[in-house]
């Protein structure tokens, strides 16, 4: 006989779970008292969001499902933002929420609310287990469910008598991976339509890659020579300097790629789902006939025709299609092999940052600096803004496992993926971009960083406003600001009352020789850039978008 919080935390052990993300709570007290005894390690957080946004890095950088346990009512709504976020960028996430007793469930108990209902649009399974017995069974399966078909979150509620009760369980078994895996049929009609083509284009994205898929994936475009686009924050999944990487298909496209992507006669997309932010509001791919012959590759057959109808639909994870595709190659040297390289000279020429801008801080230099200075598994986070233009344009990505940023576009990301993600790789560079409204979502969390001495390096990029809207706001009500002026701590002295090292840079000069103290200090560091708000984006001032020049 064991609590119903021994079998939770069984259930985790037997499924491979090496840490949870957690705020505590009266409400799960029995699997706490679990954790206790249990090899799994705890990280404690600061708030809800910011532990599930750990979890879903977790689940970004690992694969495997990042675990969170909040408590009930208020913690359980902070913790949605995270679940929205492993929702829409498909990442598996199992959020544990403790749940008021079942005596006074449907009496608006101290802070009940009804989960199934709550997250029911924002996850991929929500369930309650009112039975501690059935308490393996359900773990297990909330597994199956967040790394299966298409990866997400699962909601599990566990009413607090529920996991002081006793009862007699099955052993927890680990669930069984479920691969989906493409016919001959389908690789053979891929190779025919690749034969015929005269300007193909290939559009990697989504989620369950690894290492030896992206691997694969460079050697079937080598192959073929393929020109690949990376999807909206998934840049990771291709070498930028390799020589037929086209470039990212996201926010403010290169307008060459664009028009290649518009021009190709054949797009083979795979594992991503193409939505409004790649497709540049369903332009480049038109919904719900595309222009170009698609062949889109998807692990859930539910995304295959879902926005757009395929010539070919494969229903395959990523890692299994790449695999049965890498032994085909082409009758003869394809007819577009000397325009891939073409793409990767525009792209090369497009990801050179400016020198020159508004202002004392020229943020292309900076990018220069880190470019060169930073190692190729250095990883890099960020959440949203017109500030993570200069990461998303200008850093060169050249391995997998090196990206976590939402592309759900949701701000206050970047500081606990950056705890997350040093937590897991602890030799390696860990680098947050914020900007001052972005940071001040969840910089509590680089308390957390300074709890476990987790060395990340914040860099926030201040301008004294909502950068993002207020670029919007002048675009369509020129001069009638509101509501997107900030006034801002001093993010250095922030970083010191924490326990940290902070670094503040007024000028391009500062930079280097503040990140390069940071990094020595050894402690979890912001440097904080005061940008003009001018320098709204790479190319263009605040100015010219009011002006509309």
């Amino acid at each position: 006989m064991k609590t119903g919080g021994q079998l939770i935390v069984d259930a985790l052990e037997a499924n491979g779970t090496d840490r949870i993300y957690c705020v505590p709570g009266e409400s799960y007290l029995a699997v706490l008292d679990a954790l206790h005894d249990s090899p799994i390690r705890t990280i404690v957080c600061r708030q809800e969001g910011g532990a599930a946004m750990m979890a879903d890095c977790h689940g970004r950088l690992t694969g495997k499902p990042g675990i969170c346990f909040v408590t009930r009512g208020p913690g359980a709504t902070n913790a949605s933002a995270g679940i929205h976020i492993a929702m829409q960028d498909s990442v598996p996430v199992i959020l544990f929420i403790g749940q008021v007793a079942s005596h006074a469930k449907q009496r608006e108990a101290f802070q009940e609310v009804d989960y199934v209902r709550f997250f029911g649009d924002i996850a991929k399974w929500v369930v309650e287990i009112d039975d501690a017995a059935r308490i393996p069974e359900f773990v297990t399966r909330a597994f199956a469910v967040a790394t299966s078909g298409r990866p997400g979150p699962v909601v599990i509620s566990l009413p607090e008598d529920m996991l002081t009760s006793l009862a007699e369980a099955p052993e927890a078994l680990p669930h069984t991976p479920v691969e989906t895996r493409p016919g001959e049929a389908e690789i053979d009609a891929l190779e025919k339509l690749l034969g015929k083509a005269k300007r193909p284009f290939v559009i990697l994205g989504g989620t369950r890659w690894d290492a030896a898929a992206v691997a694969q994936m460079r050697t079937i475009a080598e192959a073929w020579s393929l020109p690949v686009g990376c999807s909206f924050r998934r840049q990771m999944l291709f070498d930028h300097l390799h020589p037929n990487y086209a470039g990212d298909v996201g926010i403010g496209i290169n307008p060459k790629l664009a028009t290649a992507i518009k021009q190709a006669d054949l797009v083979l997309l795979v594992g991503g789902r193409m939505g409004e932010m790649p497709s540049s509001d369903y332009t480049l791919l038109k919904s719900p006939y595309p222009d170009q012959t698609l062949v889109h590759v998807h692990a859930d057959a539910g995304e295959l025709g879902r926005v757009y109808r395929p010539t070919l639909a494969i229903n395959a994870s990523p890692s299994a299609f790449v695999e049965a595709f890498a032994g085909r190659k082409p009758a003869a040297t394809p007819a577009w092999a000397d325009e891939t390289p073409k793409l990767h000279a525009a792209y090369l020429d497009w990801s050179t940052p400016p020198e020159s801008g508004p202002g004392p801080v020229q943020m292309g230099p900076i990018m220069n600096y880190l470019e060169k200075m930073l190692p190729d598994d250095a990883i890099l986070t960020n959440g949203a803004g017109n500030y993570a233009t200069w990461v998303h344009r200008f850093h060169r990505s050249r391995r997998f496992a090196t990206q976590a940023a939402p592309t759900s576009g949701s701000m206050g990301y970047g500081t606990p993926a950056a705890v997350a993600a040093k937590e897991l790789f602890p030799e390696r560079d860990v680098i947050a971009f914020a900007g001052d409204g972005c940071f001040l979502m969840n910089g509590q969390e680089f308390a957390t960083a300074v709890q476990y001495d987790l060395p990340i390096i914040v860099v926030v990029v201040n301008n004294g406003i909502y950068g993002t809207i207020r670029m919007h706001q002048e675009r369509e009500y020129p001069g009638r600001v509101v509501a997107t002026d900030l006034k801002n701590p001093d993010f250095a002295a922030l970083a010191r009352a924490y326990g940290g090292h902070g670094e503040t840079v007024e000028k391009t000069a500062d930079f280097a020789p503040a990140f390069e103290r940071a990094r020595a200090s050894g402690k979890p560091s912001i440097v904080e850039i005061r940008l003009d708000p001018e320098a709204i984006t790479p190319t263009r001032t605040m100015t010219q978008i009011r002006d509309r020049s």
